[in-house]
């Protein structure tokens, strides 16, 4: 068994060791040494071969200045695209029908037809469903009836301003020739009375007898009792007169109610027609039947009763609407005709074109959003009731302005400033520039880049103001390089 002292090593040895190990690590380096040199030349050569980066003189010699402390930052690089950041919003829209109506009776009665089931299409004016309600019918009737006699009793009073014209027209004559009779009695007086004065002139000078002076007296007494006669006649003939114009007014008012009768028994048809026009439920427009909840027979209680259920339920589809809510920061920008694409998800995504018809002009407090109507055309039936898909509006259409990935900006202000990294001899420069939307993608700028500029993607910490880099990568328009 070896001792501790037999483990040691003689100080011979441990110079015999040194050596070896001296000669082994010589050759080593021999090795090595060519191939980390032959390692250098290919890193440097090959990027320029190949096309793993771009050769700029200046920037190898650089490079090569450098190499030894700091190393070289690799980019990529892009050029600015002509055309500006449209403004999008995304949104969930629900298909619905431009008009749904629920048909309720007006009338109580049992259905008595009902001539369309679910999914009919039915046409506007088209007769759906009958209710059998009798005295609906017979009140009609006897509003009919009620007419006709308002009618007679009209016709009538019509005859009595006749007739009464016809009495006024008898009495104007009747003062005529009472009128006419006076002048003939005052004559008749007036020579009765000359006749008495001559005579009794006669008798005074005992030329005639007194007997003859009696007689011519009685004359003019009755001539004058006839002139008062016919002064009366004048007085009735025209109080007659006066009275057939009363009569005539009369029966002119009795006319005038008469036909307000006649009036009230035509509102009086009308409303029972109306009612019993109620007992036919017909369609409001051009579309279909999606719900049904009576068949021919059940009793059906009018809307005025109480009734729980409608008795149909149609919609029109040849035209639908898209309901959309847009959130708040959105709203400013919504405006009557905006562009609308459409993606519904039953139809696999099919896109439809269309734009905003309404604005709900009113946020919903609760989610801060506002409700937005776009119309589309169904002539086809693909769109139903309560389908769902994506609404996708154009708030803002693109501009000429240059774009840039949104990768590119650095220090973005609410000001509009903005700054980018653009090559120049191969360096990186720092840029201001002044910036316009941004939609996450993409930056609109808006100056400070022309459309040849070569822009550093997603520049770091390392990047300084005129320091060396290397193309590693670009999107630019003459295409990518390495």
């Amino acid at each position: 068994m070896s001792t501790p002292n037999e483990l040691k090593s003689s100080p011979g040895e441990g110079v015999k060791r040194g050596r070896l190990w001296h000669r082994a690590g010589t050759r080593l380096w021999r090795i090595l040494l060519p191939t980390v040199g032959l390692g250098a030349v290919v890193g440097l050569i090959l990027p320029v071969v190949w096309g793993d980066a771009r050769w700029d003189p200046a920037a190898t010699q650089g490079l090569a200045a450098s190499t030894k402390t700091i190393p070289v930052p690799r980019v990529e690089v892009v050029r600015p695209v002509r055309g500006g950041v449209r403004r999008l919003t995304m949104q969930p829209g629900s298909v619905h029908a431009f008009e749904s109506v629920d048909l309720y009776a007006k009338a109580s009665g049992f259905l008595k037809s009902q001539r369309v089931d679910i999914g009919s299409s039915i046409k506007q004016g088209e007769t759906l469903a009958e209710i059998d309600a009798p005295e609906l019918q017979r009140d009609v009737d006897e509003a009919t009836a009620k007419l006709e006699q308002a009618r007679a009793q009209t016709d009538q009073v019509v005859s009595h301003v006749v007739t009464a014209e016809a009495e006024r027209e008898t009495a104007d004559s009747l003062v005529v020739q009472a009128e006419s009779d006076i002048a003939r009695l005052a004559a008749k007086r007036s020579l009765a009375e000359k006749q008495y004065e001559r005579i009794k002139d006669l008798n005074a000078r005992n030329a005639t007898a007194r007997v003859l002076v009696d007689e011519q007296q009685q004359e003019l007494e009755s001539a004058q009792a006839a002139e008062r006669t016919g002064h009366a006649t004048v007085k009735t003939a025209r109080a007659q007169a006066a009275a057939s114009v009363a009569k005539i007014v009369q029966a002119k008012a009795d006319v005038a109610e008469a036909h307000a009768s006649v009036r009230v028994a035509e509102a009086r048809l009308a409303r029972a027609r109306v009612l019993d026009g109620y007992t036919r439920i017909t369609a409001p427009f051009d579309g279909v039947v999606t719900r049904r909840t009576f068949h021919p027979g059940a009793f059906i209680r009018s809307a005025d009763d109480g009734a729980p259920e409608p008795l149909l339920t149609v919609m029109r589809t040849d035209k639908m609407r898209v309901v959309i809510q847009v959130p708040d920061l959105d709203v400013p920008l919504l405006d009557v005709g905006d562009k609308v694409t459409i993606a519904v998800d039953a139809l696999k995504g099919r896109e439809i074109a269309g734009a905003v018809a309404r604005l709900g002009k009113s946020e919903d407090p609760t989610t801060r959003t506002m409700r937005v109507e776009v119309d589309l055309p169904n002539p086809d039936g693909f769109l139903v009731e309560g389908m769902y898909g994506r609404a996708t509006i154009e708030l803002q259409p693109p501009t000429d302005h240059l774009t840039v990935p949104s990768t590119c900006v650095i220090g973005h202000s609410e000001h509009g400033t903005a700054v980018v990294f653009l090559i120049r001899d191969g360096k990186a420069r720092r840029t201001p520039v002044t910036v316009g939307n941004d939609d996450g993608v993409s930056v609109e700028i808006l100056s400070g880049v022309g459309p040849t500029d070569e822009v550093i993607v997603r520049p770091d910490a390392t990047l300084a103001d005129g320091g060396l880099v290397l193309v590693t990568a670009g999107r630019a328009e003459d295409g990518p390089r390495l």
